[in-house]
């Protein structure tokens, strides 16, 4: 195991240097878009950051596919008439299945009565019929209504978005706060879209953060076929999983070969100027403090509601955070903004004379650096410094050094703040750490 954990995190700080070569399941929550969707609960295992596997009940998007932890995010329109078909083909020490969709008026037919909803039983055969309406834009769960004590835990679970009706998304650049130069080409821009049906809601690109935590006691027990030796009243995590994954494989690419069954990643890509519209959920047994280098966030919505005082007034309850909780069950939308802004220094080293970047802060431009920097062969520098303290900037590296960051980024730490949970089983670090990354304008990203 020691000879292995070397390897697997140079595994991921590659990927992590391709994302400025944009593979297209950067930068965008990736999941299933229709009305209609057949969810199979299947058993299977996952890899833990520390390189240890786990068995895992999860939904699988199909008779055909693997379960995946988390189940597939299922994406929807507002007005959509939504029909979700269940069937199990867990083991039959399982027991029954279902689904629960808090926050929407559900009707099912078929399988047997549960105490929630109609549940599935083990057979592979029998399905279970959900209908809904998606009525309100936002962000939900969804998850096992059948023992959730132990099959949420086990990874019966998921997410569902909901995109408003209006207003229409647009090709237009981000707005240019007060006291920013002008944005880039028109060209270079995703356009707005709108998390809810107002203006004030507009972001250019989304990030799912589903925060969960496990005891591998149980998931030991069931595998052994000890189902009535667990008690979840003993329950103590020990693992921590953004999106499925423990640091370092947070920061992996999506859809990575070696994590079959956990197809979602955690990295948070943008622009100077974008707003990033943040879908945080927490779908386990504790809240979950994420905290937010950089800058704080706007917190917009929570539950798939609007912080609104209503009349069309937007989210004018809204408010800002550098850390979120996020209670057990709940979703939180918030929309972050990065500029560089009152660094008090030029971000991108610029003489007083010289062209502003796209959204530069006004105020600093040509604002010397504030202190000088040690020589290069006197310091340990981190993987992803680029060799210069300035946004596009590379300068000369130790031999030694990775140089993942060649577009000249600025890389910043979302974790926890709870410290026991920036570990897997003990260890630091891991749990729950992503990263944000702000590159350059020339510096292309992946369109949503």
């Amino acid at each position: 195991m020691g000879e292995r954990k070397p390897m697997r995190m140079l595994l991921v700080l590659v990927a992590a240097w391709a994302v400025l070569w944009a593979p297209g399941a950067w930068a965008k929550i990736l999941g299933i878009q229709d009305t209609s969707f057949e969810l199979v609960a299947k058993q299977d295992r996952i890899t833990l950051g520390d390189g240890d596997s786990m068995l895992m009940w999860g939904y699988a998007p199909g008779s055909g596919a693997r379960m995946q932890y988390p189940g597939p995010t299922l994406i929807l329109n507002q007005g959509d008439t939504v029909t979700v078909t269940l069937k199990n083909s867990l083991p039959a020490s399982a027991g029954n299945v279902s689904i629960v969709f808090p926050g929407h008026e559900v009707s099912s037919s078929g399988g047997v009565e549960g105490v929630l909803t109609r549940e599935a039983p083990p057979d592979g055969t029998t399905t279970v019929t959900y209908t809904f309406t998606a009525a309100s834009p936002g962000t939900y769960v969804y998850h096992s209504g059948t023992r959730p004590d132990l099959q949420v835990e086990m990874g019966l679970l998921g997410v569902i978005i909901v995109r408003p009706s209006g207003p229409s998304p647009n090709s237009e650049c981000p707005p240019v706060p007060d006291g920013h130069n002008t944005g880039p080409d028109s060209s270079l821009c995703v356009g707005t879209k709108f998390a809810y049906e107002h203006e004030d809601t507009a972001y250019d690109r989304e990030f799912l953060l589903l925060m969960t935590d496990m005891d591998p006691r149980v998931h030991r027990l069931v595998e052994l076929g000890k189902l009535d030796k667990v008690d979840t009243t003993e329950f103590f995590q020990t693992v921590w999983f953004l999106n499925g994954r423990n640091f370092p494989d947070t920061l992996a690419n999506a859809q990575v070969p070696w994590l079959p069954t956990q197809p979602y990643n955690a990295l948070a890509l943008m622009h100077p100027g974008e707003r990033l519209l943040l879908r945080v959920v927490t779908l386990g047994r504790d809240p979950h403090p994420l905290h937010f280098h950089g800058n704080h966030v706007r917190v917009i919505a929570r539950d798939g509601r609007l912080l609104s005082s209503g009349g069309g007034n937007g989210p004018d309850l809204s408010f800002e955070r550098y850390t979120v909780v996020v209670n057990p069950g709940q979703t939180v939308d918030a929309i972050f903004q990065w500029t560089g802004a009152l660094m008090g220094w030029d971000i991108y080293g610029h003489a007083p004379g010289d062209d502003l970047a796209p959204y530069e802060y006004l105020a600093d431009h040509g604002v010397n650096f504030p202190v000088i920097l040690p020589s290069r062969d006197d310091v340990v520098f981190g993987q992803f410094y680029s060799g210069s303290p300035f946004m596009g900037g590379e300068g000369s590296l130790p031999p030694e050094h990775s140089g993942l960051n060649v577009g000249g980024g600025f890389f910043y730490m979302w974790h926890s703040h709870t410290e026991k949970e920036l570990s897997n089983n003990n260890i630091f670090p891991g749990g729950l750490i992503t990263m944000l990354g702000v590159v350059p304008w020339n510096v292309p990203l992946p369109a949503e």
